[in-house]
């Protein structure tokens, strides 16, 4: 019995109001074909080679059939029937088998270089754009229902050549030749009950199969919750063992799988009937074929050749068709699939270079924020009306409550997000009206959140300078102090750092974010609770290699504790996304405000984790 293989689809990834239809997504695709035009022609006109000699093989047959049909009941001597033997009927016949299997790979052969190229240059531009994306769809989206919808519209390229070139045109080249064959050589009888047939089997196909297609997706919309699940609780490893949530974990994700399997079984009773219909109707012609064609030969109007050929003709033609209900299935899976892929596409992105955008032109590095307003949500904004400037050569620190927007700021400068009113300026230029390529490469941040990479800690260091040799790795990691951590480990700079960096305590990370940073070496840098993770001592340490780094630098500071940014040129307290206090740290000290209150605060914490 056949299985639904059909693929599952992704819950809710990334949607449109108004799916397009089937034939506007096979329409999108063609330009992504057209460089292989000729490889296609090529592919077809084999194609059409295998079935002429597929359909050559069942006239042979009827040939050899008759010119082995003896006249008169008497059997010949073993010399007449050697002589009458046609040998060449019998060669040609086993030539067109191997015809139609040498064209049928000379056909793959020759396309599937079309197929993969095309699956190529897709997935690389969605995966490109993914990348131009903002950072507000990337925190938005689901990693596991991208991912996958993705692999799917990759997979549903080559399913949609597949199924389409290799199934579905030539089923219907050789539905053509078959009637054709029939309507020439008998009476259009034979032509009416294939044709009719064939069109009741498609109609009866197609209308079960969207029938059907609501427990599909329901499967399908189960399968990806399930799969959604399961991969945000590995994710999230560490914390299912901090609070021993093993079993809870367990029974959502069996909860999740009870629901797929009830609708699995829906599913494959809707397959059972569909099959069960298909064989009926394939029954019923071929006993309506073989009745009319025996009495033919009992009446005398065929000879036996011809009835062994209608059988095999109509055997040969179902063996295709038999599948065309997993074939359609597939066909719209695929499309189905593939629309989701280039819905990916469509998502326009929040921040895009502006038409005629020119490279950054950093020559001293003087930084401004210019009546900067901004608000992740319409309804609740961040940012109201800032203004300050970090001086060429110069570092600015920025303090003040969780929830101020402090870190804001970094992601607006870097540009992750557009100001909705005000501007950013570097050297007077708007970097609106820049490229962000040209943008990014002038600026290096290290996160408060270091996410690394799944490989190597010199690929992790290295990173901040795609090319830079082992050298300048080594005297990046030095100066992030984490050089001695990582010769001591056996596998040196090769150890692998594990799913994002998990195999490192967090302090560790952040050196590697700092020393990736150092190694980037632009003229404006931005240490965003850089060195929260650490120890007094090693900040202390690191602190001093930072501020031999920033010399000549732009920086901005996002700090916690403030004994990290007493030399900073200019501190900002910031309070509900207003600059409350600017100043030294001894202006500031001296202005008795809310920086002086943090400042004693964090004075008498370390006072009490010193004693």
């Amino acid at each position: 019995m056949r299985r639904d293989l059909a693929p599952a689809l992704p819950a809710a990834a990334v949607t449109g109001d108004t799916p397009p239809s089937d034939w506007a997504t096979l329409r999108r695709l063609l330009p992504y074909l057209r460089p292989y035009r000729t490889r296609a022609l090529l592919a077809l006109a084999f194609m059409v080679g295998a079935k002429l000699a597929n359909i050559g093989v069942p006239v042979l047959l009827k040939h050899l059939v008759d010119r082995m049909t003896p006249a008169s009941s008497g059997r010949p001597s073993v010399e007449v029937a050697l002589l009458v033997v046609p040998v060449g009927l019998i060669v040609a016949y086993g030539a067109l088998r191997v015809s139609t299997t040498l064209f049928n790979e000379l056909r793959e052969l020759i396309f599937a270089r079309a197929s993969e190229g095309v699956a190529r240059t897709l997935s690389l531009q969605v995966f490109r754009h993914l990348h131009d994306l903002s950072l507000r769809f990337h925190l938005e989206r689901q990693t596991g229902g991208m991912t996958r919808d993705i692999e799917r519209g990759t997979r549903a390229i080559q399913s949609l050549f597949s199924y389409s070139l290799y199934t579905v045109i030539p089923t219907a080249i050789e539905i053509t030749l078959v009637l054709a064959l029939l309507g020439s050589r008998f009476d259009l009888g034979y032509v009416w009950i294939t044709g009719g047939a064939l069109a009741f089997y498609a109609t009866f196909t197609v209308f079960i199969t969207r029938w059907r297609t609501t427990y599909r997706k329901q499967m399908n919309e189960l399968d990806s919750k399930a799969h959604s699940r399961a991969v945000d609780s590995l994710l999230n490893y560490e914390t299912v063992k901090y609070f021993n949530n093993e079993d809870f974990e367990a029974k959502r994700y069996d909860e999740n799988l009870e629901r797929l399997r009830r609708a699995a079984l829906k599913s494959q009773s809707t397959l059972s009937l569909l099959n069960t219909g298909q064989q009926l109707v394939i029954a019923a012609s071929l006993v309506a074929m073989l009745w009319r064609a025996t009495s033919g030969v009992a009446t005398g109007h065929l000879s036996l050749g011809d009835l062994v050929m209608v059988n095999a003709l109509m055997i040969q033609l179902y063996i295709p068709l038999n599948f065309l209900g997993v074939i359609y299935r597939e066909l719209k899976q695929s499309l189905t699939d593939l629309t989701r892929m280039f819905t990916l596409l469509e998502r326009e992105r929040e921040v895009a270079d502006t038409p005629g955008a020119q490279p950054l032109a950093v020559a001293e590095g003087t930084v401004r924020f210019e009546d900067v307003r901004f608000g992740y949500h319409p309804q609740r904004p961040i940012l109201h009306g800032l203004s300050f400037e970090i001086p060429a050569g110069r570092m600015v620190a920025v303090v003040g409550p969780s929830g101020a927007g402090k870190s804001t700021l970094a992601r607006l400068l870097y540009r992750f997000y557009d100001v909705d009113g005000g501007r950013i300026t570097i050297d007077g230029q708007d970097i609106r009206a820049v490229t962000q390529s040209s943008l990014r490469r002038s600026i290096a941040i290290v996160p408060q959140d270091t996410v690394l990479f799944n490989d190597s800690v010199a690929y992790n260091i290295g990173y901040g300078r795609v090319g830079a040799t082992q050298d300048e790795i080594e005297a990046a990691a030095r100066a992030a102090r984490i050089h001695d951590f990582i010769a001591a480990a056996p596998e040196g700079y090769a150890t692998a750092v594990g799913e994002r960096g998990l195999k490192l305590s967090g302090g560790e990370k952040q050196r590697v974010a700092i020393a990736r940073a150092l190694l980037k070496d632009p003229p404006i840098l931005v240490f965003d609770e850089a060195t929260s993770a650490l120890d007094s001592a090693n900040e202390r340490a690191i602190q001093a290699e930072l501020a031999r780094a920033a010399q000549g630098k732009t920086v901005l500071v996002v700090a916690h504790r403030l004994s990290t940014i007493v030399d900073a040129h200019e501190i900002l307290v910031m309070e509900a996304g207003r600059i409350a206090e600017r100043g030294s740290h001894a202006q500031l000290l001296a202005l008795g405000g809310i920086y002086a209150r943090m400042w004693s605060l964090q004075q008498s914490r370390s006072d009490d984790d010193a004693a």
